[in-house]
């Protein structure tokens, strides 16, 4: 069942409750008083029921349908078809979840579409029904409750994403490898924050002046002084947001920047920690080297000494032994001298 709220107001009050679009039409008919019907996720039929009875353009209509739609404000004959994205802020995945709020508005009647669990439209109806006498104002100032409940769900948002980039602060200067993925994330939501945020100087630009504001309203309207202050202070909530999220961008940069640059810097020290140690393991193995080339020329004496033949001269020289051991150390010496001048040893 998408119609998630179906009533008809008399003087700023509820008077019925219809059970079906049907009955809703007839009731308006009869009492002469403004629909407000929230749908969620309309297939084509219900939207295209209520297009025929309120005069919605089909164009309007597919774009309704369609979703994917910027904030934006068109006027289609007496219809005043107003998209807004709102933006809710989930603490326990740490992200944003964007909705698309489609509102259409005449001279009696509001039609609201949702394609998202936010914005909590539920609490703008209480809220406009505990106020008669501005809900008796009829649509313009439903719509304009509809905004502040918008931009009041991104006070939140803005609260989530500065602790978020808190976290991803200790987290660059912690040297936490993971955190590149997080700021590429979190760079995207609040890009994505910018984009439902901005378009909305324009939308609230436009209603104010009286060429956006729905049809059986003017200037000269009992309330529209009242609903005109109640926009002005709209859009100076949405100008303090567009600087916080512009402000996020701007810092997300900077830890983006300062995160590139310390992941250079731990680099550049491993790359340097890795060459001194092939270094000081370079002068190690230069200090084997030498001391087994001296331990060689020994070696090789004694090993020539050691074969088990007769005919050797030295065998029966009185100066053999002496002479041998005299040949290793001298061998040995300079050896020795060698790998010293080399710096070896």
């Amino acid at each position: 069942m998408t119609v998630v709220d179906n009533a008809v107001y008399v003087d700023g009050r509820r008077h019925a409750e219809p059970g079906s679009l049907d009955l809703a039409f007839d009731v308006m008919d009869e009492v002469h008083g403004m629909a407000w019907i929230d749908l969620y996720r309309p297939d084509r039929s219900e939207l295209d029921a209520v297009a025929r009875e309120f005069g919605i353009h089909y164009l309007a209509v597919d774009d309704a349908i369609a979703a994917h739609q910027r904030p934006k404000v068109e006027r289609y004959g007496d219809v005043l078809f107003t998209v807004l994205r709102a933006v809710r802020y989930l603490e326990a995945e740490e992200r944003l979840e964007l909705g698309e709020l489609h509102v259409f508005t005449g001279a009696d009647f509001v039609v609201t579409i949702r394609h998202a669990e936010c914005p909590d439209l539920g609490r703008v109806r209480r809220r406009m029904e505990d106020q008669p006498e501005l809900l008796r104002l009829g649509p313009e100032a439903v719509l304009y409750a509809i905004l502040d409940e918008v931009v009041d769900e991104y006070a939140p948002v803005v609260a989530g994403l500065q602790n978020d980039i808190d976290e991803i602060e200790d987290e660059v200067f912690g040297g936490d490898p993971a955190v590149s993925r997080r700021i590429y994330a979190l760079f995207r939501e609040v890009i994505g924050f910018q984009r439902s945020i901005d378009p909305l100087g324009d939308v609230l630009q436009a209603l104010p002046g009286g060429d956006a504001v729905p049809a059986g309203t003017t200037s000269r309207h009992p309330g529209h002084t009242e609903l005109k202050r109640h926009l002005r202070d709209v859009a100076d909530h949405v100008t303090r947001v567009s600087e916080r999220a512009d402000g996020f961008h701007a810092l997300l940069q900077n830890i983006l920047t300062v995160n590139a640059t310390l992941v250079g810097q731990r680099q550049n020290e491993e790359t340097k920690r890795l060459t001194e140690t092939s270094v000081a393991q370079g002068e190690q193995m230069k200090r084997i080297s030498a001391w087994a080339a001296i331990l060689f020329a020994p070696t090789l004496v004694s090993s020539v000494y050691g074969m088990n033949f007769d005919v050797m001269p030295e065998l029966h020289w009185t100066l053999g032994y002496p002479w041998a051991v005299a040949l290793m150390v001298a061998a040995c010496l300079v050896a020795y001298v060698i790998f010293k001048r080399k710096d070896w040893l």
